[in-house]
């Protein structure tokens, strides 16, 4: 039987003792609040930390909320929640569309936010749909708060931002005008990683498309900014879809491993981006829910 290795125990209260804890124990300390990506590494002993910070109780990073012209995530809001969010779901369907795609209900409701971003893996669904939808991340240490960008926030992969004695807190999302969202993913069975998955995020102006946000799981890359300057400014059509399909097949880096071929995951990145991009339009012209 897989067990972790032996390791010291702390249940935080709050924000400013959770990062006392961090101060306290450094490098050797990490925070578990779902634990769906970090208990499988301990018990593979993959990951080795001398102490594990709980903070399940830190309902002050639990909501949903706008303020102004941004929509607000606190960083322990569950995967459910986000799936069964009114106001998420009327500026940012594209969430609606990851959720359903995420595992299974069991990590759904255990599972949060500030979880799935923090362990930045190549393959992770929010990751993809923050930068979409252009997310800022905000990090907070012992000395205050900053404010970081999501192509700042992931700095490859496994790999964040978040130094020592500091905790993501909250997602920060500006809310766009007569805008719309769509997330598509390729999947080998329900719930599993991606093969390859695209967010697009896009908002209209007199017919056009006045601004666009591209996200990505598995294909290499997490943002592509080639794909939102050739859209930005353009007229919806079939022919800029398949452009914009075919500059992401372009500029992704997959690998080949046992989920597919290199090959195949770029075409499965330009074909995702013309339907995400497509739906996106859709809804952001009113034509689809």
């Amino acid at each position: 039987m897989q067990v972790p290795a032996p390791f010291e125990y702390q249940r935080a209260k709050s924000v400013d003792e959770t990062l006392a804890l961090l101060q306290r124990f450094g490098d050797e300390a990490r925070i578990i609040a779902g634990g769906h990506s970090l208990l499988p590494m301990m018990k593979l002993r993959l990951a080795r930390p001398e102490v594990v910070i709980d903070i399940n109780d830190l309902h002050e990073l639990d909501y949903v909320r706008q303020e102004g012209s941004e929509l607000r995530i606190g960083a322990l809001t569950r995967h459910r929640t986000l799936l069964e969010s009114e106001l998420i779901g009327r500026f940012f369907p594209i969430f609606h569309d990851a959720e359903r795609v995420i595992a299974d209900p069991l990590v759904r409701n255990r599972g949060t936010i500030g979880g799935s971003l923090c362990q930045a893996d190549p393959s992770e669904d929010l990751s993809a749909v923050c930068a979409a939808v252009k997310a800022q991340a905000v990090i907070r240490g012992a000395d205050g708060s900053r404010v970081v960008s999501m192509d700042e926030f992931h700095l490859g992969p496994y790999e964040t931002a978040v130094g020592p004695g500091e905790m993501l807190v909250e997602v920060r999302i500006p809310v766009w005008q007569n805008a719309g969202s769509a997330y598509e993913k390729v999947e080998r069975k329900a719930g599993d990683w991606a093969i390859a998955a695209v967010g697009a995020a896009v908002s209209l102006n007199n017919g056009r498309i006045a601004d666009a946000g591209f996200g990505y799981a598995a294909v290499g890359i997490l943002h592509a900014h080639q794909v939102e300057e050739a859209v930005r400014g353009k007229e919806p059509s079939e022919e800029l879809f398949a452009e914009a399909g075919r500059i992401a097949s372009e500029v992704c880096e997959p690998i080949t491993d046992t989920r597919g071929s290199a090959e195949y995951k770029r075409h499965l990145a330009g074909e995702l981006t013309k339907r995400a991009l497509r739906r996106a339009v859709a809804r952001a012209a009113g034509r689809e829910a």
